[in-house]
């Protein structure tokens, strides 16, 4: 008689979160990591941190050996069902303000920083000239 596969809901796989009953799902599979929470290099932190989701993102980006990925099998419990894994949201940036390539008043204002105390400058120098002249 063939082995029928066990499929889990999120929330199912949600309840083994501890560090007594772990599992994780990744690639659409769910592990029951709790023996190897001891054994897994990074600490069991990682493991437990994972939890409640899908952690394939966080299983793929540490970028784990062949070995460990062949280790995998002797966890595995079942499939997910993907149906009970809320879609991703796509990051959308936050909204900046608009582009202004010519960069009008910001050149405006470096004039003004020029020419106000050239102005200044020269007033002086005109007062002076004709305070003295007298």
């Amino acid at each position: 008689m063939a082995d029928e596969t066990k499929i889990f809901t999120l929330e199912q796989v949600s309840q083994h979160s501890t560090s007594k009953d772990c599992w994780l799902i990744i690639s659409g599979k769910v592990y029951d990591v709790t023996k190897f929470l001891d054994d897994h290099p990074g600490g069991d932190e990682v493991l437990l941190s994972a939890t409640g989701k899908d952690a394939t993102n966080d299983f793929e980006d540490v970028g784990h050996s062949s070995s460990a990925k062949g280790m995998m099998e002797e966890y595995y419990v079942g499939d997910i069902d993907p149906s009970t894994i809320p879609e991703r949201q796509k990051y959308v940036p936050p909204k900046q303000a608009s582009y202004n390539p010519d960069n009008s008043t910001e050149f405006f204002i470096k004039i003004l920083q020029f020419l106000v105390p050239l102005a200044i400058l020269g007033l002086a120098i005109a007062v002076r000239l004709y305070t003295r002249s007298e």
